[in-house]
């Protein structure tokens, strides 16, 4: 589900820790410098897969290499297609590969951005396609705002979710169902998945079969969406080895290679890890998580994730809620309230 965010300016770790001292004084229990938490780790450029090593004194999990491809134009099948074929040479139990790229959405909408993101990958037997819109604003499920233009919201998204779902002739209809856009699939055999739900219904659906080269061709339907303009595709190496991701490294066309994760440390080691990772890594880390109600505002189902933002030598805190549990324009001051310093809203990219 796609979440409100709020961020601050850059502070200093120590700035950090007292508003962790801040939100435990309100009733709360922030971690504290000694507890052990989970990192995640993104935008780490690395020279080679042998460099990932500089994280090797912590536990680590859902490791993945990403190859990042600027300006690039060509055949989209050929590109995603050697990943396919690497993958079947060098797959291993729980590893999956996937390739994004930008598509056109047909048409001019009020209330999503011009173009979505598709990925196309294999996983164990299967392969699959995810088509995800970008809304221009978030409306996370049970907020009202908007409601007078409920209707738009609708009707925008079943039409867009319709035009990929043409341009890849995919066994799949849209509908509405209790005011919401619903994706159904007419083949039995084939796996659908609907997330990223909003107050108007899903912003993605992941179509599956086993038919990996059928699936893309389809997929290059909606690559062509964007012509001969160069974009950025991603290539997504996710459960690989470390000898895996060198012999894909050396395969395929050379492009920037980023590392994501998790990482298991104590808070306290968040500077180091934000060294580590430098000078382009980005870290996140869960400070606190609390419902609204427990600081006496009357929203029952608001909750609220304070967390720690580390990138270009520096932190912020971020806040992300489920819903806005105020009106809009009380919302920054409430926040600059909780954590102590002035919070601005910044959603994220869906398309990380």
């Amino acid at each position: 589900m796609r979440e409100r965010r709020w961020e601050s300016a850059p502070l200093t770790f120590d700035d950090v820790l007292t508003v962790g001292r801040r939100l435990a004084r309100r009733g709360l229990a922030p971690a504290v410098p000694s507890k052990e938490i989970i990192g995640y780790v993104e935008e780490w450029t690395v020279a080679t897969p042998a460099a990932i090593a500089a994280v090797d004194r912590w536990p680590t999990e859902d490791v993945t290499l990403v190859h990042s491809h600027e300006r690039w134009r060509g055949d989209f099948y050929l590109f995603a297609g050697q990943y396919h074929t690497l993958y079947r040479q060098l797959q291993t139990a729980g590893a999956y590969c996937s390739v994004s790229h930008p598509w056109q959405v047909a048409g001019s909408f009020v209330t999503l951005h011009p173009r979505g993101m598709f990925w196309v990958g294999v996983r164990d037997t299967h392969a699959f396609v995810r088509v995800r819109l970008h809304t221009t604003d978030v409306v996370t499920p049970g907020e009202t705002r908007d409601d007078d233009r409920r209707d738009v919201w609708i009707d925008e998204r079943r039409q867009a979710f319709e035009s990929a779902i043409g341009l890849m002739d995919l066994p799949l209809t849209t509908g509405i169902e209790k005011a919401r856009v619903i994706v159904r699939s007419s083949d039995e055999e084939a796996a659908l998945f609907c997330s990223w739900p909003d107050a108007f219904g899903p912003c993605q659906f992941e179509f599956n079969q086993s038919d990996a080269r059928a699936l893309l061709v389809r997929a290059g339907q909606l690559a062509a969406t964007i012509g001969a303009e160069p974009v950025t595709v991603r290539s997504y190496l996710t459960g690989f080895s470390e000898s895996a991701l060198a012999q894909f490294a050396a395969a395929t066309t050379p492009g920037r290679s980023t590392y994501r994760c998790s990482v298991h440390l104590q808070m306290g080691e968040l500077p180091e890890m934000l060294t580590v990772i430098a000078p382009d890594g980005r870290l996140y880390a869960t400070l606190c998580e609390f419902q609204a109600e427990q600081l006496g505002v009357d929203a029952p189902n608001a909750w609220a994730i304070i967390g720690i933002v580390g990138m270009d030598g520096h932190f912020r805190i971020e806040a992300r809620l489920n819903r806005a549990p105020l009106p809009e324009q009380e919302m920054a001051g409430w926040l600059e309230q909780v954590v102590g310093v002035p919070m601005a809203y910044a959603p994220l990219s869906p398309f990380p």
